[in-house]
């Protein structure tokens, strides 16, 4: 009796344990999803002027519209993209009319057009702000040498190009250079694998209560004799 009421406990317990874990996941993805959903919003309004005082906390996604100049020198990061390989994003320098420098990732070149020369002088830049969190303790250090980065990291990369931590990414510009497509924001790269966790831990709590079931019956099962 003992051992068939401790088997009720665990595989009652184990389940109720992994059920709670699959309804996190559903709160989880719920709350995903709204920010998304609020991100998506944010980046498709009116883009507007750059703000007197970016911060990286409340101007993330902004759309602003800038007019300057691209100075010379360059930063390559290393990307690949879907049905074309790999290539890299180019950022440059980017001085505005009101003397700030700031960052433009003016979008995606193949490999074979990483030291392409690129138009520099006036344009206007309409895009995203954006404090993209790319780097972890895997990611290789920058080949400062052979100019390939593997993420972008906004301060190191604002300290290599002389401008404030500051990055635009284009979604267009006027004049458009030649070899070069916009990678605008987008928010489908922000992970969403709530729902996958969440099938997952049901799928456990069946399995889990389908293995206690087998196991008591095994247990209330009468023995036959040899």
């Amino acid at each position: 009796m003992r051992r068939t009421l401790f088997l009720l406990i665990v595989g009652l317990g184990g389940a109720a344990i992994l059920i709670w874990l699959g309804v996190w996941q559903i709160q989880r993805l719920a709350w995903k999803e709204a920010i998304i959903a609020d991100i998506n919003t944010r980046i498709a309004a009116a883009p507007v002027d750059l703000p007197p005082t970016v911060n990286a906390e409340d101007d993330a996604y902004l759309p602003v519209a800038v007019t300057g100049s691209f100075d010379a020198g360059e930063v390559h990061v290393l990307v690949s993209q879907k049905d074309v390989g790999a290539g890299y994003r180019v950022i440059a320098p980017f001085a505005l009319e009101d003397g700030r420098r700031i960052m433009v990732d003016r979008g995606f070149v193949l490999t074979t057009d990483k030291d392409a020369p690129r138009a520099l002088g006036p344009a206007t830049v309409t895009g995203n702000l954006q404090w993209p969190r790319e780097t972890d303790s895997f990611t290789p250090e920058a080949d400062l040498k052979g100019n390939i980065w593997f993420a972008r990291d906004v301060p190191d990369m604002a300290q290599t190009l002389g401008t404030d931590p500051v990055l635009l990414v284009a979604r267009s510009s006027t004049p458009q250079p030649a070899g070069i497509s916009p990678l605008p924001v987008d928010t489908a790269r922000i992970p969403n694998d709530h729902l996958q966790y969440a099938i997952t831990w049901f799928s456990l709590a069946a399995i889990w209560l389908g293995m206690s079931l087998f196991f008591l019956r095994r247990r209330r099962a009468p023995k036959t004799e040899s």
